[in-house]
C-alpha cells in the first residue's frame, strides 16, 4: 500500500502548510512547484492523477462536481480532499496527516474526503 502523496492546488497552497507537512515527513507539492498556476480545475485534477497525488482544495463546489463527473464517465482520479477556508495551518496539517496515516493512496483513488472529518479524528 502506497502512502498518500498530496498536491495542494492554488487556493489551498500556503508556505506555512507546505513547511509544516514537509517537516513531518509528508510528501507534498503545490501548484506553484508543479508549474500549474492558473490552470483549470480539470487540468489540476488530471495532473494529480498523472503524478498519483491526492489533491487538496478549498474549491469544494467545483471539485465535488468534477469528482461526480469522473464517476459518471468512468474516469479515474487519485483522490480529493476538500476543505472550507478558515482552518488554522495546524488544523489543516493535523487533518491531512491523520488522513495519510489511516488511508493509502489506493484507498483514496476515486474518493472525496472532507478535511473537517479528519482534524480531530482519533486513530
Amino acid at each position: 500500500m502506497t502512502t498518500v502523496r498530496f498536491y495542494l492546488d492554488e487556493d489551498a497552497t500556503s508556505r506555512r502548510l507546505l513547511q509544516a507537512l514537509t517537516s513531518r515527513g509528508a510528501d507534498v507539492t503545490s501548484a506553484a512547484e508543479a508549474d500549474m498556476l492558473g490552470q483549470s480545475d480539470e487540468s489540476q485534477l488530471a495532473w494529480a492523477w498523472t503524478h498519483q497525488r491526492v489533491i487538496y482544495s478549498f474549491n469544494v463546489r467545483d471539485f465535488y462536481r468534477l469528482h461526480s463527473d469522473c464517476l459518471v464517465m468512468g474516469k479515474p482520479h487519485a483522490g480529493i480532499v476538500l476543505s472550507r477556508q478558515g482552518y488554522s495551518v495546524g488544523d489543516q496539517m493535523r487533518g491531512l496527516l491523520q488522513l495519510a496515516a489511516m488511508r493509502s493512496l489506493e484507498e483514496m483513488a476515486n474518493t472525496v474526503e472532507f478535511l473537517g472529518a479528519w482534524i480531530n479524528r482519533l486513530p
